[in-house]
């Protein structure tokens, strides 16, 4: 391995881009979604009010709203349809509409229908919203039913409480208890990204080696034992970015680490290994680097949303269980997940990654592929076409 460093260290020097997105670029890429979801935790989304009872009773539901550490109350409405048009432009996330003698209808026990239309396009957002209201609205039923016990006499604030809600949640949140969604999304964005890096820069590097060197003096006929050598140098700088980020988010930033930061980075290093297989696959399917980037584009795009993490892997589609199980990534977050939330043991987390011994197949394919190009090279007298 060592006699191929000066070499590549020359296909370094003379290719800039190549250098940078192993150096520069992925540390930006990470600080920027990093910064993107810095915020970590939403409050204060812009909602409005449709107050058609201006009463007492829908002003201190407004309150309530307005309480939520989740919502402000940004807009009062005289009409629905200004309301409306707002939340179509994304002025408001949200809308709540109080009806007509709003008060008159629950001191007369009628039940009243408050109404609130949100925007579900922002999963997020929309389920922290939904949220919000329905305990605002939740909150002014325990009260309206405390001063009804109340009034009936013979009955103490707390016992009208114990009447008005006969029955007390406590939800705790587990794994990320301050639902910060920093820790959530970038935690899985960041090896997201790494992958499809690792992927697309082994075709960069395969590209300038070929175009530098040729199929025979490159690879000669120990295919895999130079193509080893030529890759063992970056799959340690991938190696390295791997450990840069989890030493960032969990030492650093000190986010919750309930495992072993060592297991992890063994799973990293398996990953490496199958995402620089999944790049020679492609590169050496065709010799065509554009074709060979499409492939890996495609291949890797869906990785943050087939991961599991923002939608659970149970409740998706055979073709996109197939397609999550074919992405490395996917094998390697259950590990991190495993370590990060749930503190298991080795054993139990590795286990996760039994599925990546399937990446055997496209080695042994690539190897077949390598063969057949330098049988066509061998017949056009050697020549190979530059890229």
């Amino acid at each position: 391995m060592l006699h191929h460093l000066p070499s590549q260290w020359q296909l370094l020097r003379h290719d800039h881009w190549l250098l940078s997105c192993l150096t520069w670029v992925p540390v930006c890429i990470g600080a920027l979604l990093w910064w993107i979801f810095s915020q970590g935790v939403l409050h204060n989304l812009p909602v409005g009010v449709v107050d058609l009872s201006q009463s007492q009773l829908s002003r201190q539901l407004t309150r309530y709203l307005d309480a939520s550490s989740t919502l402000a109350v940004t807009h009062q409405y005289q009409t629905v349809a200004q309301a409306k048009d707002d939340l179509i432009t994304s002025q408001i996330y949200a809308y709540v509409i109080i009806p007509p003698q709003f008060d008159k209808k629950v001191y007369r026990g009628e039940q009243p229908k408050v109404t609130s239309f949100y925007t579900s396009q922002y999963i997020l957002v929309g389920r922290l919203i939904n949220s919000a209201i329905l305990q605002a609205q939740g909150t002014l039923n325990a009260q309206i039913e405390g001063l009804k016990t109340l009034a009936h006499g013979n009955q103490t604030p707390l016992s009208a409480m114990g009447r008005a809600v006969p029955v007390q949640t406590q939800m705790t949140p587990l794994f990320n208890k301050n639902n910060n969604y920093t820790q959530f999304l970038v935690s899985a964005a960041v090896p997201a990204v790494w992958q499809i890096f690792i992927v697309v820069l082994t075709i960069m590097i395969l590209t300038a080696n070929y175009r530098e060197y040729g199929l025979h003096h490159w690879l000669e006929d120990r295919p895999l034992r130079r193509l080893t050598a030529t890759l063992t140098p970056y799959a340690i700088i991938f190696l390295l970015q791997g450990i840069i980020f989890l030493v960032c988010f969990y030492r650093f930033m000190q986010w919750p680490m309930h495992g072993s930061l060592s297991v992890i980075f063994f799973a990293q290093a398996i990953t490496v290994i199958a995402c620089i297989i999944m790049g020679c696959f492609f590169y050496f399917l065709t010799l065509d680097p554009a074709r060979a980037m499409s492939f890996a584009g495609a291949f890797t795009a869906p990785s943050f949303a087939f991961m599991g993490v923002t939608f659970p892997a149970s409740d998706m589609n055979s073709l996109a269980l197939i397609w999550r199980n074919l992405l490395p990534i996917s094998h390697y977050i259950e590990v991190q997940l495993s370590q990060v939330n749930y503190g298991l043991t080795a054993l139990q987390s590795l286990h996760h990654l039994v599925p990546m011994i399937g990446y055997f197949i496209p080695l042994w394919l690539t190897l077949a592929l390598i063969r057949k190009h330098q049988n066509k090279e061998t017949v056009s007298g050697g020549e190979h076409d530059l890229v």
